[in-house]
């Protein structure tokens, strides 16, 4: 039976921390799995109780979620386990859930995590999202959690979440972003500044913010859920940075 997990409170010392390492760590490493090693080593343990406060929707996208029963769930860019223990007892339905990601901090974590919370159908696989060899039509569920901008090569993890996804299944992804210069009508356009500031802000920690994430998420799959808004950053009171949720399903016919 899955058990009641405290959720991760901040601090004044867990932020300073946290920011610490954001400003004043170099990131280093030749491959990407080295870098985002160097980039999350340092504060895997405070990650979740600052980040609650800064990646909007997480909790909204795995609250309307669906899980099947004897399902799999896909959780690519896992972190630390955080929307499993968001879905709780929810995850008790489904056969298996597969937490990957390529820092093996975050899933030293998440490990502890899922224990303490008695979540037992879980697996975790340390790998690259886009280099995951996992049989075709095979998951019910894949979630992208502010994971996508953090990918150099974004959109083989999308063509991979649509391969292993089985016709039908649903593909939910919350993210940072930024408009294309010329947005869809139906979309928000974002102005020259939003997307600069913004781009060039977050670069600076190695996640990358694109106005091509959403056109090729549309263009993928079924669109269920679309919603696009800005939340608040901690400590940084006057502005606002663009983030998006999307649910989808893949076509039965692709």
């Amino acid at each position: 039976m899955n058990k009641t997990v405290e959720r991760p409170k901040s601090s004044w010392a867990s932020d300073l921390r946290v920011v610490w390492h954001l400003l004043a760590h170099p990131v280093r490493g030749s491959t990407h799995a080295e870098r985002l090693e160097s980039f999350y080593r340092g504060q895997a343990d405070d990650y979740d109780g600052f980040r609650s406060r800064l990646l909007h929707g997480r909790d909204e996208l795995i609250d309307g979620l669906v899980f099947p029963t004897g399902g799999v769930w896909m959780d690519l860019g896992a972190g630390t386990g955080e929307n499993v223990l968001r879905a709780g007892a929810r995850t008790k339905t489904l056969r298996e859930i597969r937490l990957v990601d390529l820092s093996p901090s975050l899933l030293d974590v998440a490990r502890k995590q899922l224990r303490v919370a008695g979540i037992d159908n879980a697996e975790f696989c340390l790998a690259d999202a886009t280099r995951l060899e996992h049989a075709a039509e095979s998951v019910d569920l894949v979630t992208f959690s502010y994971s996508l901008t953090m990918i150099p090569d974004w959109f083989a993890a999308i063509e991979l979440a649509h391969r292993i996804l089985k016709p039908g299944g649903t593909i939910a992804v919350t993210d940072f972003y930024v408009s294309r210069k010329f947005s869809e009508d139906q979309h928000r356009q974002h102005g020259w500044l939003r997307r600069s500031f913004w781009t060039h802000w977050f670069a600076a920690d190695n996640v990358f913010l694109s106005g091509d994430h959403v056109p090729m998420l549309h263009r993928r799959f079924d669109v269920e859920r679309f919603d696009e808004r800005l939340g608040k950053v901690p400590y940084m009171p006057l502005i606002r940075a663009p983030y998006y949720l999307f649910v989808g399903t893949k076509n039965d016919g692709v």
